[in-house]
C-alpha cells in the first residue's frame, strides 16, 4: 500500500477557539449542521462561520461530530489529557464508530489517523477506506 498524501486540515478560528475540518475523514452524518446550523452550513462557502455562535456553543455542537472529522482547541488553553476507554460501536445502517485514542495504521504500519474519534467503513464501498465516506447512504448497506 503507497503511502497516503498529506492530511488536509481546514482552521477557522476567533481569538477564543479554533475549530479544524479534515475532510477525507467526514461522511457527513449532519450532527454538526443539526446542533448549529448558523455556523455549519454545507451550502455556503466557507461552509463554517466561527463568528456565529460562542465558543462554547460551537465547542458543544463539535463534540457531536462521530467521526472526528471536526475538532476544536481553546486559543491558549492547553488541550485536557483525555483518558476515555477504547469503544467500538457498530452504528445503524452506518460505519463502526471508534472512540477514545484511536491510532488506525496502513498494513504497511503507517499512521493513517491519530485523534479521539474515528468512523470506519463497514459497507465495503468506501472511496476512502479504512474511513467511512458516506458510501453507505447510497450502496443499499443494511447493518
Amino acid at each position: 500500500m503507497a503511502a497516503r498524501e498529506p492530511r488536509e486540515v481546514r482552521e477557522y478560528s476567533t481569538d477564543e477557539i479554533v475549530v479544524e475540518w479534515e475532510p477525507t475523514l467526514c461522511y457527513h452524518s449532519h450532527n454538526c449542521v443539526r446542533a448549529l446550523p448558523r455556523v455549519f452550513d454545507p451550502e455556503r462557502r466557507p461552509w463554517v462561520d466561527i463568528e456565529a455562535a460562542s465558543a462554547d456553543e460551537i465547542e458543544a455542537a463539535v463534540a457531536r461530530c462521530p467521526s472526528g472529522a471536526l475538532r476544536t482547541r481553546r486559543v491558549g488553553v492547553p488541550e485536557p489529557k483525555r483518558e476515555q476507554p477504547l469503544e467500538v460501536r457498530a452504528s445503524a445502517q452506518g460505519p463502526l464508530l471508534v472512540r477514545g485514542g484511536v491510532r488506525v495504521l496502513d498494513a504497511e504500519g503507517n499512521v493513517l489517523y491519530e485523534g479521539e474519534k474515528a468512523a470506519l467503513c463497514r459497507c465495503g464501498g468506501s472511496q476512502n477506506k479504512p474511513f467511512c465516506d458516506g458510501t453507505h447512504k447510497t450502496n443499499g448497506f443494511e447493518g
